[in-house]
């Protein structure tokens, strides 16, 4: 089993984490099944957020009778100490825990800093000297915020999207992390979808020693497909390289990665997917996405308000409406 270990948190984990975003979705018996599975067969570190609605819950019913068994790692959406409070109390309440070994500040516009007048820093370190954190990380999609938060030495752990699909800043971040012992943690390595070939996703990141990647699971063909790799880890021939190459080229460009941070729509688009449909069309089984309800969902795009929100909380400065409106047009014509 391949591991690694996180910068100078010192804790060396299995290269094949548990992205537990999607499990939200799941009924809590199922979640609660999948995860202990994950654990048994050798995953031993799974993030979560405050946001996830209800799923550090979930990992609580999972994990609490073998806490200290595994790393889980959380996040806060907080914009000042005491929404920073409340979500630590919240998130230790649902995970059955009495301390969180990663805690991190979850996609912030800014870089958290001691006396920056948000009290988000501070508060980090006095819940580390409570013992109810015990290292403290930063996650973002942001490439500015992410290059001043590696600079600043303040964290320890870096949560930045990361996959075969990465171009040369996003690599820059990997090294940056690397050069400060920072540990990296790769979130998005599927880019939301657009990766069908998880064989091929494992493989390179296994090229890079220092990043350590979660797979958002959701379904146990999923986990089952990457736990396959615990034991035979797929190694990057050139073969795989030159599909690498070949998918890089096929999404040259500007794409929608469905992030989400666009979200909510105040027309109801269902942003995240609607804008990159052309994509998901032609590297996924497309019956799915022709159904009714997607028509629908796609219909939405009509009643686009061209109020900029999304366009203005792109962390990409995608031109969101302008994508909305063509992957619409595309759509149609697979009607």
């Amino acid at each position: 089993m391949q591991r690694v270990t996180l910068g100078r948190t010192g804790i060396a984990v299995s290269k094949n984490g548990f992205g537990a975003l999607p499990i939200q979705r799941i009924p809590k018996k199922e979640a609660v099944y999948l995860l202990q599975k994950a654990f048994y067969n050798g995953m031993d570190y799974f993030d979560t957020a405050r946001w996830y609605t209800d799923s550090e819950e979930k990992l609580g019913a999972a994990f609490s009778y073998i806490r200290d068994k595994m790393v889980i790692s959380t996040k806060t959406g907080a914009q000042n100490a005491e929404g920073f409070w409340k979500d630590l109390d919240t998130s230790l309440q649902m995970l059955q825990t009495d301390y969180i070994d990663i805690y991190q500040f979850h996609n912030p516009a800014f870089c958290p800093k001691p006396g920056d007048g948000s009290g988000l820093y501070d508060a980090a370190v006095e819940a580390k000297k409570q013992g109810k954190i015990r290292h403290i990380g930063i996650t973002n999609h942001r490439l500015a915020v992410a290059k001043e938060a590696i600079a600043s030495d303040l964290y320890e752990t870096m949560q930045f999207p990361f996959s075969y699909l990465a171009g040369e800043p996003e690599l820059e971040i990997v090294n940056m992390c690397k050069e400060k012992n920072m540990g990296f943690i790769a979130m998005k390595g599927l880019s939301g979808g657009l990766i069908t070939n998880s064989a091929l996703a494992y493989a390179y990141m296994a090229e890079f020693g220092n990043v350590a990647p979660i797979w958002g699971i959701q379904k146990e063909s999923e986990l089952d497909e990457f736990l396959s790799y615990q034991e035979n880890p797929p190694v990057l021939t050139e073969q795989m390289e030159r599909e690498i190459e070949k998918e890089r080229e096929e999404l040259a460009g500007d794409f929608c990665r469905g992030c989400g941070y666009c979200m909510p729509c105040p027309a109801g688009i269902e942003i995240n997917n609607c804008a990159r449909m052309s994509l998901l069309l032609r590297r996924a089984p497309k019956e799915g996405y022709l159904s009714k309800e997607w028509q629908e969902k796609m219909k939405k795009i009509e009643d686009c308000l061209h109020c900029g929100k999304c366009k203005g909380k792109c962390p990409y400065g995608l031109d969101t409406p302008l994508l909305l409106e063509k992957n619409y047009e595309d759509y149609k014509t697979f009607l």
